[in-house]
């Protein structure tokens, strides 16, 4: 990744956990007690959309080019399949994180 996208993925990584502060209703259901997440749910946002901004359409190439490059913002990238899991369970996130970010920003 290049300092700009760093930079992007630090900015968009701190927007995200504040607004799961503001909003913990969005946050995906966990039991009280279990394994805790090698990765948050803020940094399982920022990967989750720092993979559409470069233009990976395809999970395996966005994970070989994370994988290849210093991953600064990603000290744990897990398994594709693990993802996946993830990313099903926090659809609800996603989209309201998204949301709020395409109404409080101009571009």
């Amino acid at each position: 990744m290049t300092n700009n996208l760093d930079t992007l993925a630090t900015a968009l990584s701190a927007t995200a956990d504040n607004l799961l502060k503001e909003h913990p209703d969005l946050a995906p259901w966990r039991p009280p007690v279990g394994i805790a997440p090698r990765l948050s749910d803020t940094e399982l946002v920022t990967l989750a959309m720092m993979q559409a901004m470069p233009g990976f359409t395809s999970e395996a190439k966005w994970f070989r080019h994370a994988r290849a490059h210093p991953r600064h913002p990603f000290p744990y990238l897990p398994q594709q399949p693990g993802h996946n899991k993830r990313l099903r369970k926090a659809a609800r996130l996603l989209r309201g994180i998204t949301r709020i970010l395409a109404t409080n920003t101009s571009v």
